[in-house]
């Protein structure tokens, strides 16, 4: 599963006692800061390291709907899989990536002797090889444009789409996500096969889901199975430094199916294939639709996506944790007993601007209750950049009201 590692910023120990804000220095060093959200199950521990949504904004007129198709076939049908891959399988496509990678070569002639012959100069030496990759994407527009995972062709510098039906183009990246895990790229042809848009909001654990893909070099190799479950946080799967809430399946998925497409019985795309746990059997994920749907359309419309962002790292508060804050920290002392607790704020960040502190725990953001880690980066993502979020906070005791402006996510903390 890729995972991105993130610098972390000084500390600020406003509000808290130095204790805890060295503790949580040391604990930043390997945790995400993505979005400032980042989450720590407990501030003592490590993250797990195994290994969310505003309303989508108007399709674009090219655009493929949302609108259920006719059912292509019903689970009850023992070739349902068959009439599924026949009908969308042509819009699947294999994407193939290279990147040139350089590195300084060491100079056995770099020394005192030999630059005397060379005029104190040596040429620099460099090693350079050739790193391929391989994935999978689908296609939404008869144009051409095209799904995937942001990590399936991230660095390339040659992106090429070959079709089910062996025509090879090359792709242009029009943008790419590292938060969500979601590109699109664009092929110069027209009159293309597409595959219709499902509605992910809707799926319940046990629906029949398959699996179109490239997995190892293997081509267009289908998989079948259920949806496991929904929901799963980027947490739970060991991918902290994301914004996704996962579909779990047992549909097989193996590295060379990112990027391609999860299907219901009716052949719409819910999900696209995205991540596997090493070692484990039937635990595969993917990003549910709607939230593809909705980065894919910002990052056609204008090659990028502006996730709001508040500078915050934070732990959900329990009886346990609040314990053991007291037993550790020299009688330092929290008054309530659920919440999210604000572990360190990042300098200059807006939640630095609008007020929060290290030690405060959060109860309700636009008069929502919180009590998690989850539901805080839920609300964040879901809300919108310069618009004012009014979070209620516990503080020694007493309760206050703070107005904090979410701003873009920084550049450096996207990848």
């Amino acid at each position: 599963m890729k995972m991105n590692h993130k610098q972390s910023q000084p500390i600020d120990t406003q509000g808290l006692p130095q204790k805890i804000a060295a503790r949580s220095l040391i604990l930043l060093l390997v945790s995400s800061l993505t979005g400032g959200c980042a989450a720590l199950n407990n501030p003592f521990q490590q993250p797990n390291s195994t290994a969310q949504t505003p309303a989508p904004s108007q399709p674009n007129q090219n655009r493929p709907a949302i609108a259920p198709p006719p059912i292509i076939a019903s689970s009850g049908d023992p070739n349902f899989v068959v009439k599924v891959v026949e009908k969308v399988g042509p819009a699947v496509v294999r994407i193939d990536t290279s990147r040139t990678i350089r590195s300084r070569v060491p100079d056995e002639f770099d020394d005192p002797f030999f630059r005397r012959f060379f005029g104190g100069q040596l040429p620099p030496q460099t090693r350079q090889r050739v790193q391929r990759g391989n994935g999978s994407g689908f296609i939404i527009n008869s144009n051409g444009e095209i799904l995937t995972n942001a990590h399936v062709v991230n660095g390339a510098d040659v992106v090429t789409v070959t079709l089910k039906d062996g025509r090879s183009f090359d792709g242009k990246v029009l943008g790419e996500d590292a938060v969500t895990d979601v590109a699109a790229i664009k092929i110069d042809a027209n009159n293309l096969p597409t595959i219709p848009l499902g509605d992910s909001n809707r799926l319940q654990s046990g629906e029949p889901v398959i699996a179109i893909g490239n997995p190892l070099g293997l081509d267009y190799t289908v998989t079948s199975g259920i949806i496991s479950a929904t929901g799963r946080s980027s947490r739970d799967i060991g991918a902290s430094d994301k914004r996704v809430d996962y579909l779990q399946t047992d549909a097989a998925i193996n590295p060379g199916n990112s990027g391609g497409p999860l299907l219901n019985i009716r052949g719409q795309v819910i999900g696209m294939n995205t991540a596997i746990i090493r070692g484990a059997q039937g635990l595969g994920f993917a990003i549910p639709i709607n939230t593809v749907q909705r980065i894919s359309q910002q990052l056609i419309t204008k090659g990028r996506v502006d996730h709001p962002y508040l500078g915050i790292v934070m732990a959900t508060l329990n009886p346990e944790l609040k314990e053991r804050l007291k037993t550790e920290l020299n009688g330092f002392n929290i008054s309530v007993d659920k919440g999210v607790l604000l572990v360190r704020i990042v300098p200059r960040s807006p939640a630095d601007i609008g007020g929060l502190r290290a030690g405060d725990v959060i109860k309700s953001i636009n008069n929502q209750s919180v009590t998690d880690i989850e539901q805080v980066q839920k609300i964040v993502e879901k809300s919108k950049v310069g618009e004012a979020l009014e979070i209620r906070i516990q503080r020694q005791g007493q309760t206050r009201q703070v107005v904090v402006k979410p701003a873009p996510l920084p550049v450096d903390r996207r990848s």
